[in-house]
């Protein structure tokens, strides 16, 4: 550990001097005093409460070299808050802004609004490896000119946390998107499948769900498939449902009549042996009847996926990312479809690699070369597969600001439970901690859901649009994933948002409270 030394806050103006109408109020730490002073408890400075010994400011922030950090550390366990009272703040919403890391392991370890005349507001800090920080955000309306901002820790030994870089900044942040893929749950369903409330009380998955806070449903859309399930009638049927709970619909067309991933892409039967223009024609029909149906029974969706993982591009080979121009005729073919059938429908293109900024780059740069109309940015991550969540952050922050849309986490998903299976054909051993500080438990799963919503809340400009949860109400139930194959069901049994008996998990309550 770096030595500490006693600290107080600089920031521009006393602070009883009003906030400006735009731009932040920097909560710097600096120096000051003696070593083994006790940090200051007057309303200019910040204050400790609990454990005093383990509120630290040490050499090491963000910018490395000689800058500062807030850090909870103590050789025993230890409670400690670190907080700031602000005053003279014109009434309205504000960001708290921070950069954090943290050890993981804490009872609770958070960064904290409150007395600003509503409830208290949080967020966790996530765990990091070593070197890595993550930008954290919290938000809440200011009533009567004041509110104190603090990093919280209820923590065993050892355990440590971070904290640099803190701003509070007029506005205000949150995720509009909090979604859920259910495209197989109507074979779950009419396989025996069932679904029940935390408490244990039988009821439809869609509307447990839309209880806990998801507020949109993601749909797969085969052209035409062997048993007629992701087919136009069934995501009809699907769309209905939805809407009746009041949910928004996010349409994915796999332009195949199987799954379609960066590994297939694969054509679907009755397109096989067309020339390009019969493709373009093909997609175009089939991406404007689908809407239609949906425009005409009042479900259109507000978000359009044009392919599923197209890394590789679509409908090999004629639109390979061997062959751009191919790529980019099919999917502006698509995209002219949508605002033709459903106008006001939002275009997403879809990637799996949401930890590769290179490979996102290149991509887009590509599509944006050939004019592929486009609103959103759409990535998987998979935090067992990519690297951690300081690479999303980073890949998330650099697309959304270098081409100036939304970007959406349109697939993630985390066990619940170690297990062994297969997923789709792929190796899912599923150890104890998939990932560093995150156990494959229910409590571990919640935190990485949390944590992942976390993120994207703090891209930058708003531009964080959400997060879906790939199947979270795919339980285990015999030949509800593919009757040829049963054990493809296996690996994602531990990863749904509902337990073995069929109880919604502690992670769903994230879509209520993100």
């Amino acid at each position: 550990m770096v030595t500490a030394q006693p600290w107080r806050v600089t920031h521009a103006g006393a602070p009883s001097t009003p906030l400006p109408a735009s731009g932040a109020l920097p909560l710097a730490l600096s120096p000051s005093g003696s070593p083994g002073a006790a940090a200051p408890a007057d309303r200019s400075g910040w204050s400790v409460a609990g454990d005093c010994g383990a509120s630290l400011v040490e050499r090491g922030g963000r910018d490395g070299g000689d800058g500062l950090r807030l850090a909870h550390w103590a050789p025993s366990a230890y409670r400690v808050e670190t907080g700031r009272q602000l005053s003279g703040l014109p009434d309205g919403p504000y960001t708290l802004t921070a950069w954090a890391r943290s050890g993981g392991g804490q009872r609770a370890v958070h960064l904290v609004l409150r007395d600003h005349a509503g409830a208290e507001q949080r967020t966790d800090l996530p765990p990091t490896p070593a070197g890595e920080w993550i930008r954290v955000v919290v938000s809440a309306e200011v009533t009567g000119g004041r509110c104190t901002v603090a990093l919280g820790s209820d923590a065993e030994a050892g355990q440590w946390a971070h904290l640099s870089d803190v701003t509070l900044t007029p506005g205000t942040t949150g995720l509009a998107v909090k979604g859920g893929d259910l495209s197989s749950l109507p074979r779950n369903e009419e396989r025996g499948a069932v679904h029940r409330y935390a408490d244990g009380t039988r009821g439809d998955a869609l509307a447990v769900l839309a209880a806990a806070g998801m507020n949109l449903v993601r749909l797969k859309v085969w052209v035409h498939p062997a048993d007629g399930y992701d087919g136009t009638a069934r995501v009809l049927a699907m769309a209905r449902r939805a809407a009746a709970l009041g949910l928004g619909i996010l349409l994915d067309f796999h332009y195949s009549d199987t799954w379609a991933d960066p590994r297939n892409q694969v054509k679907p039967a009755a397109w096989s042996a067309r020339s390009y223009r019969g493709l373009l024609e093909g997609v175009h029909a089939h991406t404007y009847e689908v809407l239609s149906a949906l425009a005409a029974q009042g479900t259109p969706p507000g978000i359009v996926q044009l392919g599923n993982e197209i890394d590789a591009g679509l409908l090999w080979e004629d639109g390979s990312t061997s062959h751009w121009d191919g790529l980019a005729g099919l999917l502006t073919a698509g995209a002219r479809a949508v605002e033709a059938a459903s106008p006001g429908t939002r275009v997403a293109l879809h990637l799996a690699c949401g930890t590769d900024n290179a490979a996102t780059r290149r991509w887009f740069d590509r599509a944006v070369a050939h004019r592929v109309p486009f609103d959103v940015v759409a990535l998987s991550y998979y935090g067992y597969w990519q690297c951690g969540l300081a690479g999303l952050q980073a890949n998330l922050d650099d697309v959304a600001a270098r081409y100036g849309r939304p970007v959406l986490v349109v697939e993630t998903g985390y066990p619940h439970a170690p297990g062994d299976g297969r997923f789709l054909g792929h190796p899912v051993a599923v150890p104890a901690e998939p990932v560093a500080g995150y156990p494959a438990t229910p409590a571990g799963q919640a935190a990485h859901l949390r944590d992942v919503m976390s993120v994207v809340e703090a891209v930058p400009d708003g531009r964080g649009l959400g997060v879906v949860y790939w199947e979270p109400a795919w339980t285990a139930v015999a030949g509800s994933a593919d009757p040829a194959d049963p054990a493809t069901l296996q690996g994602w049994e531990h990863q749904a948002l509902f337990g073995p008996e069929g109880r919604l998990l502690e992670a769903a309550r994230w879509f209520r409270h993100r």
